[in-house]
């Protein structure tokens, strides 16, 4: 009987073994909230961000939580450490729009983006815009803060420079840049980092919010 129950709790051990190594392997999302800051009213944003290391592959949706009408028409990422390569930042990657409502119009760019307003320091590795670079943006292609999915777009960048970043620095590169195109438009912000708060899986991380 001894040995019986032994076999049972090493069934039971392999069991609760192979349960944990499953949850481990399950995907993990970060979260970014984007606050523009400063003047005026705050522009928002919310960015979950997921990352597989195996394939280099990076997801993201970032939804347009503004109370006012604030378009995103920029969205950028500077890996660390940042703003020390060449105009172009690193290079290779390749990038794809998965969703975007109708009339939003944003393209992806592994190019020179230009400099980032109020942080000229950071060089863009690569980007979705809407216009010519980062800061010439075209608020009638951007994505308007509204009722779901009007209001998120989702995107994916692939490249091998990725290797040796973990999610949370890829999510926490991001800039994000607001147009102002309302009553409540003529005052410029910018966003700040904020402190980190723990959440049970994930972190709840401040981003870097622009608004024009």
């Amino acid at each position: 009987e001894l040995l019986a129950m032994l076999k049972t709790f090493r069934n039971l051990a392999l069991c609760v073994g192979a349960l944990i190594l499953f949850t481990a392997a399950t995907v993990r999302a970060d979260t970014v909230q984007i606050v523009g800051t400063t003047n005026g009213s705050l522009a928002t944003a919310t960015v979950n961000c997921s990352f597989n290391a195996q394939t280099n592959t990076f997801t993201f949706t970032i939804n347009n939580t503004s109370p006012f009408d604030a378009r995103i028409t920029g969205i950028g990422f500077d890996l660390p450490p940042g703003g020390n390569a060449s105009p172009s930042g690193l290079n290779g990657f390749t990038g794809n729009v998965t969703f975007q409502p109708a009339g939003v119009g944003f393209s992806f760019s592994d190019g020179n983006l230009g400099n980032v307003p109020e942080f000229n320091s950071a060089v863009l590795d690569f980007g979705f815009i809407t216009g010519s670079n980062f800061a010439g943006g075209d608020p009638n292609d951007g994505l308007a803060p509204g009722i779901d999915p009007g209001d998120e777009a989702t995107f994916v960048i692939s490249g091998s420079a990725f290797t040796g970043f973990t999610e949370q620095q890829i999510c926490n590169a991001i800039f994000v840049r607001f147009q102002q195109v309302g009553a409540n438009g003529q005052l410029s912000d910018v966003g700040v980092p904020g402190n980190p708060v723990p959440e049970p899986a994930s972190m709840l991380l401040l981003g870097t919010g622009l608004i024009e």
